[in-house]
């Protein structure tokens, strides 16, 4: 059975709306796990000034009231020399509790989060 257009196009609409919406009720319960996981110290942002994918994550933390440390590679050399020594493979690069996360992965930093024990040094 073919649907006419405008029913496609009425179910591809639908399952879209369906789609963000479980994307932001995912979105939201990581903010909540994460804000009750994370220390102060624990995560630390390396980022590009030219970087819309930090921006983005940037915000999104902020928003969230996630603690989390920030420095950009074009205005700080030891944070350039940090993302060099972790391989530079691309911005932005969170070094969670001591662990490389490539990328802003949610998931990724809620699992170190929930796995390893807080930082000490402060």
């Amino acid at each position: 059975m073919q649907l006419p257009p405008r029913s496609l196009i009425v179910v591809v609409a639908l399952t879209a709306a369906a789609s963000w919406a479980w994307r932001g009720h995912v979105a939201a319960g990581d903010a909540d796990r994460l804000a009750r996981q994370v220390q102060p110290g624990d995560i630390r942002m390396i980022s590009s000034e030219t970087c819309g994918w930090c921006m983005a994550a940037q915000r999104w933390m902020t928003q969230e009231g996630i603690a989390f440390d920030e420095c950009f590679i074009e205005r700080n050399a030891q944070c350039l020399a940090d993302y060099q020594a972790l391989g530079g493979m691309g911005t932005p690069t969170l070094v969670v509790r001591g662990r490389t996360v490539l990328g802003f992965d949610r998931a990724r930093i809620l699992d170190i989060l929930e796995q390893a024990e807080p930082s000490r040094q402060r």
